[in-house]
């Protein structure tokens, strides 16, 4: 892994690729969607301050465990004057996460438990499909998987 000088403050969108491992194409994106910022130059260049290193770090992390990115930008942008994550916000933002995820995994587990009816089925037409009906909302109404929507009565 390249290593920045101590005296380099600013990291270009190459050197914060090349340190974070996040394409440069993926590091625009977080940019353009608030997750981190940058200066620009007097050409028109990107520089990163070094702790953009951690933010991305933080990010990434996030995104692993399927923490949506809006999700991410709201914890970040509670952080005081938009610094760095610290072992600390991370520890206090995954707790929160977690009965969002928990819940993830919960339905995560009836999905596979039952997909097995559904490929036996092969066309999703069951009158209660557990995948394309969940709890059977409209079942009582209609069978099958395609919801019809009904026109008002005149």
């Amino acid at each position: 892994m390249p290593q920045i000088p101590e005296k380099i403050h600013e990291l270009t969108v190459g050197q914060l690729s090349a340190r974070s491992g996040a394409s440069v194409s993926a590091l625009h994106f977080y940019e353009s969607k608030g997750l981190i910022s940058s200066r620009r130059t007097p050409g028109n260049q990107r520089r990163y301050t070094r702790d953009t290193l951690r933010r991305v770090a933080f990010v990434r992390a996030a995104q692993r465990v399927g923490i949506p990115l809006a999700t991410i930008r709201e914890a970040l942008a509670e952080l005081p004057e938009e610094r760095t994550p610290t072992r600390e916000d991370w520890a206090r933002l995954s707790e929160a996460w977690r009965s969002e995820l928990d819940e993830r995994i919960r339905q995560l587990g009836r999905l596979r438990d039952h997909l097995t009816d559904c490929i036996g089925c092969g066309c999703l037409s069951f009158s209660a499909c557990v995948l394309s009906n969940p709890d059977d909302a409209f079942g009582e109404r209609r069978a099958g998987s395609r919801l019809l929507v009904e026109s008002p009565r005149t």
